[in-house]
This record gives C-alpha cells, structure tokens and sequence, in this order.
C-alpha cells in the first residue's frame, strides 16, 4: 500500500472530468488537482510554450510527494515528450496511448475520429497510437478549438444552441467520412458528451478521461501501490478560485467540501531534475 496522493494536472479545468472518474473509482485514493486556469487554453500555443507549462505544472505536483502523476490534458500528452516523464522516477500516464487502446478495441469499420485542441490535432499523437496498434485503422481528425472555451464558461446544457451549433460544425467531416468510434481528446469534451452523441448518433464515444484513470489504477494494482485509508481531494489553481468553484462542481456533480488554493504563477518553477533534458 502507497498511501501518498495521485496528482493529477490539466491545462485547464477539464482534467476535472478525470477527476471525477478517479473518485468514482478509487474512493479510497487522496488526489491533489492542479488547473492552470490563468494560461488555459495550451492549445492554441505552440510545442515549446506548452512543454514549459507542463514541466512547471508536473514540478508543482512533485513539491507535494505525489506517488503518480496523471495529465488529464489532451494537448500536454500529445505534445510532451516521453523523455521528460522518464525522469521524475515515478509512473506518469497519459490520456493518448489508453484511449487508443480503447477505441481500437471497439471500432467495427477501422474509421475511427479523433476531436481535440488544434495542437493535439497537429501533433498527430493519436493517429501515431492508433496506426501502431493496428496499421489498418483509418484516423480522421479534427480540430475543435473553441469547445474548450465554451465549456469553461458554463456552454453545457444539452440544448444550448451555441454549443450544439459550433459542436455540428465541427462534427461534420467526421460523419461524412462514416466514422464508428469517435476519441474525445480533450478531457473537456466529456462534460458535453450528450451533445456530441445527439449529433454523432449511435457513434462509439471514447472519454479519455476514463481511459486514463484506468491505465492509472491497473499500473496501481501491478505495483500494490493501491490507498485503502484516504479519500480526500485537495485542489490548485493559478487563477481566480471563486470561479474555480462553480466549474468544479459542474464537473464533478456535488458541492466542493475541500478549500482551493490559489498559486501564482510566480512560484512556478520547472524542478530541476529536468534540466538534464532541457
């Protein structure tokens, strides 16, 4: 037993959603949470401004002797290199290699679609995974950008006509190319999951969230690193934790019992058993 925290990060506040699964699923697990709110979304920014945002927000995790680190954020694991995780020596998981494994292992027809920020999009991260588990499967992407913003700013309901509009603009190419399994790339897109199925019909959707956080806890059971004693949740963010709140709980669907923290980004430094790689 290893009755240390799993942190988790996301660019912003969709990591929430994995969030989420993981206490679903592991109630008896403590999770230390960290939203970069001020500088969401890192898609929109390029590889070099995305792989130091990500290296402070890993370094911040590390400060609190977390035992694994989850990157709930499609844009962090499609564009971090492997390299960086080999050197914080402790298990590091992200959402692109699970969530191919998935939708590999569901698709009938070989098509399957991939949605995510614009630079998970341009990284080719899923298509990668997904050809080196079957050389067969056909990956048709799709860029979705202004869904993150949408979500964080509470665009959500089923029959919001903006999301639903925006959604269906987006989703289109992925129907005319007949896809069977449709990747949610971005933790985000679960939190509208009914409006993309609405619009993809009887699709097979991927949550990579969920993905991810059972890779994590499969990787947990393998090493006995499992907490039967905890269960408690502690959440970071680099900007405004007033509006932190409502978000989280519209993420997590209950009123949040743990107080936010607020870090700036100031006290963001990138550890230095990094520098060896930079």
């Amino acid at each position: 037993m290893d009755n240390r925290a799993i942190g988790v990060f996301d660019s912003g506040l969709g990591g929430l959603s994995a969030v989420k699964r993981l206490m679903d699923m592991a109630p008896c697990e403590d999770i230390i949470f960290f939203g970069d709110n001020a500088r969401v979304p890192y898609g929109n920014r390029g590889a070099s401004t995305i792989t130091r945002f990500s290296l402070e927000d890993i370094s911040l995790l590390l400060t609190h002797n977390v035992k694994m680190i989850i990157a709930a954020c499609g844009t962090v694991s499609s564009t971090l290199s492997p390299d960086y995780a080999d050197l914080i020596h402790l298990p590091f998981v992200s959402v692109v290699t699970p969530a191919a494994i998935a939708a590999a292992a569901v698709t009938r027809n070989r098509r399957v679609g991939v949605i995510g920020t614009a630079a998970t999009i341009r990284s080719g991260s899923f298509s990668r995974a997904l050809h080196h588990i079957d050389p067969l499967i056909k990956p048709v992407c799709q860029p979705c950008p202004l869904l993150v913003p949408l979500v964080e700013n509470g665009y959500i309901q089923r029959d919001n006509a903006v999301t639903r509009s925006v959604a269906s603009d987006y989703l289109r190419s992925l129907l005319d190319e007949g896809v069977d399994t449709l990747i949610l790339g971005c933790t985000h897109y679960p939190i509208i999951a009914d409006i993309i199925q609405d619009i993809m019909g009887d699709v097979v959707l991927i949550d990579s969230g969920t993905e991810v956080v059972r890779s994590a806890l499969a990787l947990l059971d393998e090493t006995g690193s499992r907490n039967d004693a905890g269960g408690s949740t502690a959440f970071y963010v680099s900007d405004s934790p007033d509006g932190f709140t409502g978000v989280a709980e519209m993420f997590l669907g209950h009123t949040l019992s743990s107080p936010v923290h607020l870090i700036s980004l100031d006290d963001l430094h990138i550890d230095p058993c990094f520098r060896r790689q930079s």
